[in-house]
């Protein structure tokens, strides 16, 4: 069983799955950096450019935005790159028409942002509209069944796109069907779970088009759901035993969003007005403070070593004070099964996708090497992300990968450090003598100054008036300058300036 929780605030919203009393994992959403792709507004061309085959459409925002003619919907027919953030399909294109011939200035035309401004480009539209949810994407001026190639072999996605076509159709004279995308965790989904996503896409399209009828040019008519509203959607299930939230005017605006789209979880919602606040429950900030750092802890004395690069991550097993065991073997083989643990869990905590390489204490027996690997499976089957594990290779390595849903925590939460840029290490404040050592002899030899000034941390500039002063004025004397040194707190240990004087 699972809890939910939801911490609001205006600038912020974080919200934290919780299983037997621990973190599992946490979403986080600022109100600054949401994007606007895939949201759809009223635009009303501006300017058609028939050189470039592209027209400036006005949709409120500061900057016009940019439509090309490959992403103009003609005659019900999806056009190249119109698809914006769904999932490839096996849809193909029609041939293309002047942009001149199919909108003109003054119209008023339902759009979609598929690409964010970026500097002084305005955002990039398409007249396709598509609308994600949780299994599918809706394509409500298309017809077709779509299935994303990323989803198994042709049989598997032609008996999918036979379930779809069922569940999908509807009575004759009741309206427009409008295609479908099966997203890739999809997979593996039920009848009921696939027709919940078809009746929340429908009336979710039912609602943008009677706003579009009346709204004005400019007009936001859908934006996608913000995290709060996805928990509901995205996050609860049947497992989830509550979902709390600490703002009362949050919890209004979701019980009537849960009334119309999910109402099977509406149940489980609950106004949290505890004195204490709602993450302290769990120590939630703890635990994402543990979560940005290299080292996790074991309960047996054991620990991890986290390391995320741009190409892999990398988790190193370690026994540390372990030594609960009759024999090392035993030692080992208790420390790795509790990894896995722990690796399933930090993988989901920490939202790390891509290749991974999870490097365990060398075991001499087989059985035990089994016995990790079906643990590792077991704990990593909780996540609702698509994992693969290949198993120990010859080097004694598991090669795994998870599935990219969104930013890692660490690249949400943190940027590159200004003092060690990435490297995670520092010069020591001896390296860092003998450079200023280098430099002043570099620069000696091509000026004649009265005087070299040093200007240098507090460690470095010690470290020259004590345990390398007698070098320092050893280098003095061979250039026949006095050398000064001036210590700044705030200049970071690397960090030095030379002045001529």
């Amino acid at each position: 069983m699972q809890d939910i929780l939801i911490n609001w605030a205006p600038q912020e919203t974080r919200v934290a799955i919780v299983e037997n009393g621990a973190a599992q994992e946490l979403h986080v959403e600022r109100a600054l950096e949401r994007g606007l792709v895939g949201n759809i507004y009223a635009g009303k061309v501006v300017r058609v450019l028939p050189g470039m085959q592209s027209a400036f459409i006005d949709i409120g925002l500061e900057r016009a935005a940019f439509l090309h003619v490959a992403d103009v919907q003609v005659n019900g027919v999806t056009p190249r790159g119109a698809a914006g953030n769904a999932p490839r399909s096996e849809h193909t294109s029609a041939p293309q028409m002047p942009i001149e011939r199919l909108v003109f200035e003054g119209q008023t035309l339902t759009v979609q942002v598929i690409k964010d401004p970026i500097g002084t480009k305005g955002a990039r539209l398409s007249t396709q509209i598509s609308i994600a949810g949780r299994l599918l994407v809706f394509l409500p001026q298309d017809d077709h069944i779509g299935i994303s190639q990323k989803i198994g072999s042709p049989e598997l996605r032609e008996q999918l796109r036979a379930r779809m076509g069922l569940l999908a159709r509807v009575p004759e004279g009741s309206g427009p069907q409008g295609g479908f995308i099966l997203r890739t965790n999809a997979e593996d989904a039920s009848d009921g779970e696939l027709s919940d996503d078809i009746r929340y896409l429908r009336k979710t399209w039912t609602a943008v088009r009677e706003k579009s009828f009346k709204a004005a040019p400019g007009t936001l008519l859908h934006q996608d759901l913000s995290l709060v509203e996805r928990v509901l959607r995205d996050l609860a299930h049947e497992a989830t035993q509550s979902i709390k939230i600490d703002s009362r005017m949050q919890f209004d605006l979701l019980s009537a969003f849960g009334q119309e789209f999910t109402p099977g979880a509406i149940g489980k919602l609950e106004h949290y007005h505890g004195e204490r606040p709602i993450f302290d429950l769990y120590n939630i900030d703890e635990e994402v403070s543990r979560a940005l750092s290299r080292r996790v802890d074991l309960k047996s004395g054991g620990y991890l070593i986290i390391d995320q690069t741009e190409a892999l991550t990398t988790i190193d097993v370690n026994t540390g004070g372990f030594v609960g065991a009759r024999n090392f073997d035993d030692t080992i083989f208790k420390t790795n099964l509790e990894a896995g643990q722990a690796i399933a869990r930090q993988l989901r905590l920490r939202n790390l996708g891509g290749i991974i390489i999870i490097d365990f204490i060398d075991m001499t027996r087989d059985e035990h090497q089994t016995a990790v690997l079906a643990e590792l499976r077991k704990q990593l089957a909780r996540d609702r992300t698509k994992i693969t594990v290949s198993g120990f290779t010859q080097l004694g390595l598991v090669e795994m990968t998870r599935k990219r849903t969104r930013e890692s925590l660490a690249h949400m939460l943190c940027e590159v450090c200004p003092t060690c840029e990435g490297k995670g290490q520092v010069k020591t404040p001896r390296s860092v003598c003998y450079d200023i050592l280098r430099e002043i002899l570099r620069e000696a030899r091509q000026f004649n100054p009265k005087e070299f000034r040093v200007i240098a941390s507090a460690a470095v500039v010690e470290m020259l008036l004590d345990e390398e002063s007698q070098h320092l004025a050893g280098l003095s004397d061979f250039i026949g300058k006095p050398i000064s040194l001036q210590a700044e707190a705030m200049t970071s240990p690397e960090q030095y300036d030379i002045v001529l004087l």
